[in-house]
C-alpha cells in the first residue's frame, strides 16, 4: 500500500509563489507516475502536471510556464512550484501514485491540500 500526504498549501497573494509537497511511504516510490490534480469550486477535478520515474514532465496548458513539478525519488517526495499564481489557480491540489503495470492498476490518492490566491 502506499500512503500520500501533502503539504504546503495556503492564501497567497495573486502574483505570488507557493510552493506544495507530496510525501510517499509504502511501496518503492520510484516505480510509479506521480502526478498533482486539482479540483477548483464548482469544476471537476483536473490533471495539473505529471511526472515520470525518470523525470519527464507534463503541463496543463493553463499552468505551462508557471509551475514547475519535480520529485526527489531519495527522499520519496514529489514537489509543485507554482509562481505567477492567479485567482482561477485556487483549488483542492492533489497529489497521485499510479502503478500502471499493475493488474488492475493501482491508484493512491493524498487527501488534498487547499490552495487560496486571493487579495
Amino acid at each position: 500500500q502506499v500512503q500520500l500526504v501533502e503539504s504546503g498549501g495556503g492564501l497567497v497573494q495573486p502574483g505570488g509563489s507557493l510552493g506544495l509537497s507530496c510525501a510517499a511511504s509504502g511501496r518503492i516510490f520510484s516505480i510509479n507516475t506521480m502526478a498533482w490534480y486539482r479540483q477548483a469550486p464548482g469544476q471537476e477535478r483536473e490533471l495539473v502536471a505529471e511526472i515520470t520515474n525518470a523525470g519527464s514532465t507534463h503541463y496543463a496548458v493553463s499552468v505551462k510556464g508557471r509551475f514547475t513539478i519535480s520529485r526527489d525519488n531519495t527522499e520519496n517526495t514529489m514537489h509543485l512550484q507554482m509562481n505567477s499564481l492567479k485567482a482561477e489557480d485556487t483549488a483542492v491540489y492533489y497529489c497521485k501514485a499510479v502503478y500502471p503495470t499493475d493488474s488492475p492498476p493501482s491508484e493512491y490518492w493524498g487527501k488534498g491540500v487547499v490552495v487560496t490566491v486571493s487579495s
